[in-house]
């Protein structure tokens, strides 16, 4: 990639020779740094930058300029660089200014003036701003390439599994791009073969499944170790935050995950009411930095790999893979989130893949530019994709059972819903058949007070309904309840589930039916169902995966 820009906007010379002099010091071997003194002539200069087609990563303004307001110069900032990172510089008596700014304009962080020392201040909040500019913005320039059906269930499969790895690559559509023609010409392959993966260094895969796209991208599929202290199963937050504190506290730690880390919550285009991320982050974005925080300390990812089953084996646990191989760990946590349920209507599932999906990526967006978009769900979960896909559709109808949205969503994401004119929400609505041949065409939509039914062109539907819990291969080795959420702590007490525990000592707080197998996170009876929840359950259980392991 060109060397991207960072602009800086002062009007005051001392002030903006600092500020330069600081980014040059420490990004000027990989970013061009370019000073502006006032709003329109930075405006000007954004221009000249988009009309070169060079990329701008930062805008870094400040908030009292005379004849322009930081603000408004980010605001406007937004045609010529619409990915850019906004820092304002601020005083604390614009605090306040700053923070609507982040509702207002999207605001990515503000900065109290003065920023000495710029190691303590300045450079740690540019770096993550930077960092997430550059994971948004990666270098595709002799990638991976991918060659496939826009309505292909493996296609859709492959890129999910890329996407959600955070690995980078160029989607060639064999119906609309003579380039991916002549690749797969070249590949001595045929649309039979298809999704073709073209992996810069290594054979073409044909069809590849996501265990055959792992290895051939050395994504690490196999543990290292014959025993661990801890296995996590499961790569979802409550995971990942148990994989951070047990290898950060010395422990042997291994993390198998059966798609991609960052479970449910990484398909999410915003959390915003994450605590200590005043603007929100994306769920990809929550999961890149929690995946670089159990690199750093130490512990094991086995992704691709789905676990079928567990067994005690003396003072240790043996936890069964697909296919061939196992994990032998002192203690387990079980970790596995909760997946949509399934949404019975005639029609609907022949067509999984072909249109109709459960759940969606943030990266699902701008596949359905101008066109046609169901969201089936009332939870925030439902809210945000509405929200994201409406950058790109035609129209985005929300279909929910019930009366209100305000019973199950949050208020801030029902008001946003409401304020997007390209968001139309139907309550008390639900979809009872689906038409089309290769590929979703159509919905039957009914109203479920009068039973009136209406058939509308689609093609496009998201599924957000319930949470099923993904417990069935414990099989009978932990006790659950009739849902398949797994029991824990003082539940196993009550007479329905005390014959489950053996041991003279009370079950502990996470601790299931099988002793060491802690649960954490949204597969447990009775959790919150919330990202910080689920986080806060992940470092609890290593606290008391230490108490069992005495």
């Amino acid at each position: 990639m060109r060397r991207p820009t960072i602009v800086t906007v002062d009007d005051d010379p001392d002030v903006s020779a600092a500020i330069s002099r600081d980014l040059h010091s420490q990004y000027g071997s990989e970013y061009r740094v370019v000073a502006a003194a006032s709003g329109e002539q930075a405006l000007a200069t954004l221009a000249r930058l988009a009309l070169r087609d060079q990329p701008v990563a930062l805008i870094v303004a400040d908030q009292r300029m005379p004849a322009m307001t930081g603000i408004e110069l980010l605001r406007q900032a937004e045609t010529h660089a619409p990915g850019a990172k906004k820092l304002l510089l601020t005083a604390y008596a614009d605090t306040n200014v700053a923070i609507a700014a982040i509702n207002d304009i999207g605001l990515d962080y503000y900065l109290l003036k003065p920023w000495d020392p710029p190691q303590e201040r300045l450079f740690p909040a540019i770096d993550g701003l930077l960092t997430d500019w550059r994971h948004a913005n990666p270098d595709r320039a002799g990638g991976l390439r991918v060659v496939g059906h826009r309505w292909s269930v493996r296609s859709h499969e492959v890129k999910t599994f890329l996407d959600r790895n955070h690995v980078p690559y160029l989607w060639f559509e064999i119906d609309r791009d003579a380039e991916a023609r002549r690749l797969v010409e070249l590949a001595g392959a045929t649309t039979d073969h298809l999704p073709l993966v073209l992996v810069p260094d290594g054979p073409n895969l044909r069809s590849p499944s996501p265990l055959d796209l792992a290895d051939a991208l050395r994504i690490r599929t196999r543990a290292e170790q014959p025993l661990y202290d801890v296995c996590i199963v499961g790569g979802g937050p409550a995971g990942l935050a148990a994989a951070v504190y047990a290898a950060s506290e010395g422990l042997s730690t291994v993390v198998v995950e059966r798609e991609a880390p960052g479970g449910q919550a990484s398909q999410s285009a915003a959390i915003e009411n994450y605590l200590g991320f005043p603007k929100g982050l994306t769920g990809s974005d929550l999961t890149h930095r929690a995946v670089a925080q159990v690199s750093r300390f130490g512990a094991e990812m086995v992704l691709a790999r789905e676990v079928v089953g567990i067994e005690p084996r003396g003072p240790v646990l043996g936890v069964r893979l697909a296919g061939s191989g196992e994990v032998e760990a002192r203690s387990v946590v079980v970790a596995t989130g909760v997946s949509y349920r399934r949404l019975a209507a005639p029609g609907l599932d022949g067509l999984i893949g072909r249109g109709v999906y459960y759940g969606a990526n943030a990266a699902d967006a701008a596949q359905c530019e101008g066109d046609e978009v169901f969201v089936v769900g009332a939870a925030n979960s439902a809210g945000q994709a509405a929200l994201n896909l409406a950058r790109y559709a035609k129209r985005v109808t929300l279909l929910v059972r019930g009366g209100a949205l305000e019973d199950s969503m949050s208020n801030y994401l029902v008001e946003r819903i409401v304020a997007t004119a390209n968001i139309e929400v139907a309550l008390r609505s639900e979809v009872v058949g689906c038409g089309g041949d290769t590929h979703l065409e159509s919905l039957t939509v009914a109203d479920r007070d009068s039973g009136a039914r209406r058939e509308v062109p689609a093609s496009w539907l998201f599924i957000f309904i319930g949470a099923a819990p993904r417990t069935e291969w414990l099989g009978e080795a932990v006790a659950r309840d009739p849902a398949g959420f797994i029991v824990t702590g003082q539940d196993l007490t009550s007479p329905a589930y005390a014959a489950r525990w053996a041991l003279p000592r009370p079950p502990m707080a996470l601790e299931t039916s099988l002793p060491g197998v802690f649960a954490a996170g949204d597969v447990r009876l009775e959790s919150m169902k919330r990202v910080a929840s689920a986080v806060g359950d992940g470092a609890m259980s290593i606290a008391l995966v230490h108490r069992f392991l005495g």
